[in-house]
């Protein structure tokens, strides 16, 4: 309970951290904050790495003064990190954690754009669709690699 705080506490910081950063494109972040999120579901497992990312969207949300973006994030959030959990529960020999990770966040923005959909009324929002995957496949395979080096260097601290 207290690593999986402590987690909490880091993804929130580096989510409220990353807000502050201007966004060159719309709706395209590196998102950071999913390493920890993909750190958890390595150590610890599916339903605490759900528990991270809803409590760090949440917070991050209210902190950044932001709550309309909760929706979004927590959409994103909840359909990339259930996909990542059933790979990486029943295909983790077949798919490296950065392959994880990118489709992970290849279904945050399917996620998101699903909701933009139903806010604006149109779905011709999903014209954005391959700009946002050019992003999902860097952003995603720069997070599983950072999470995958991340999750060595800790299981070494644990096994210390």
């Amino acid at each position: 309970m207290v690593f999986l705080s402590l987690m909490v506490g880091t993804a929130l910081t580096i989510y409220v951290i990353e807000a502050q950063i201007p966004v060159i494109f719309p709706g395209i972040k590196l998102g950071l904050a999913n390493v920890v999120s993909l750190i958890v579901l390595i150590a610890f497992g599916g339903k605490e790495a759900l528990l991270v990312m809803f409590l760090r969207t949440l917070l991050g949300s209210m902190f950044t003064g932001n709550l309309s973006s909760f929706l979004f994030s927590v959409s994103g959030g909840l359909l990339s990190n259930i996909i990542m959990i059933i790979m990486y529960k029943y295909f983790k020999e077949h798919f490296s954690i950065e392959i994880i990770s990118i489709v992970g966040a290849i279904f945050h923005n399917i996620g998101q754009l699903f909701i933009a959909a139903i806010v604006v009324q149109d779905f011709k929002i999903y014209l954005y669709f391959p700009i946002l995957m050019i992003a999902a496949l860097i952003t995603g395979y720069f997070i599983g690699l950072v999470g995958k080096y991340l999750n060595k260097y800790l299981l070494k601290i644990m096994n210390n």
